[in-house]
């Protein structure tokens, strides 16, 4: 795979980092993750808006132009010979010296990876709800995408141990947040719910489309709703993925539901 750092391609086995990078040291830093299909990526503004948002949030400055970061990402598309990918933009604040205070001078590394589009829709999940951790609803970087991911890791081992898919995370009073890589939308009485932002969710660009065309209602899901569902689902970057499963109970009949697949066909 080709990469690209700082605006130069190289090869994955020869590219390096240094030691001393705060993203390698602290997680200092923010990532998106974009599709791109048939060479397009209809929500790519969308996603450059975010990471200037959780820039932002953690006070880097970035000065390259959105557009700079454009042709970034498609000099990697063209590199990798590809027009179907996930693209991973990351943006760290680069060297400082040891400690965890912030260098006057430092200059972010930003870096940009290619990987395969897996084909088709995501199959169908069979979902766990985390015990192992729980989602700050009250950190600034629950509402962005922080390079911090150990507790989203941590729930995704619990997912793993118990021979599950995904995990979905509590947050700190106990109402459902989302899931370790998604966020997650409930069909209960006849209308999609989903958790709010100050609930620990993060604002995804697929969870604004879902909200917007199925006008769903962003409000507490207490972890009792769970049990009330007749369908469940999961949307990041990469679409819809049905949950048919919560804790070995099935939602609903246990299959995709019709709403669910309806809008998997449009986002």
């Amino acid at each position: 795979m080709i990469l690209s750092i700082n605006g130069i391609l190289c090869e994955e086995e020869s590219a390096q980092i240094h030691p001393r990078n705060r993203g390698f040291t602290l997680a200092d830093g923010v990532f998106e993750t974009i599709a791109v299909r048939r060479g397009q990526a209809p929500r790519l503004a969308a996603h450059i808006a975010r990471l200037r948002d959780g820039l932002h949030t953690i006070g880097l400055v970035l000065e390259h132009d959105d557009q700079t970061l454009v042709d970034w990402m498609n000099d990697v598309l063209g590199a990798n010979d590809t027009k179907d990918a996930v693209l991973r933009l990351t943006v760290t604040r680069g060297l400082s010296p040891r400690g965890i205070a912030i260098p006057a001078d430092a200059i972010p590394t930003v870096v940009i990876t290619a990987n395969p589009l897996p084909p088709g829709q995501p199959p169908p999940a069979k979902v766990v709800v985390a015990t192992s951790t729980r989602r700050n609803e009250y950190s600034p970087l629950s509402r962005i995408k922080s390079l911090a991911y150990l507790d989203n890791i941590l729930a995704r081992r619990d997912a793993d141990q118990r021979n599950a898919d995904e995990a979905l995370m509590l947050n700190t009073r106990g109402d459902l947040a989302c899931a370790t890589a998604a966020n997650v939308f409930l069909l209960v009485d006849g209308g999609l719910v989903t958790p709010p932002i100050a609930d620990g969710a993060l604002p995804g660009i697929a969870r604004a489309e879902v909200i917007a065309l199925a006008r769903a209602e962003e409000r507490t899901v207490p972890r009792a709703m769970l049990a009330q569902a007749n369908e469940l689902f999961l949307s990041n970057a990469l679409g819809i993925r049905p949950v048919t499963h919560v804790d070995d109970v099935p939602v609903g009949d246990g299959e995709p539901g019709l709403i669910t697949q309806l809008l998997a066909t449009r986002i």
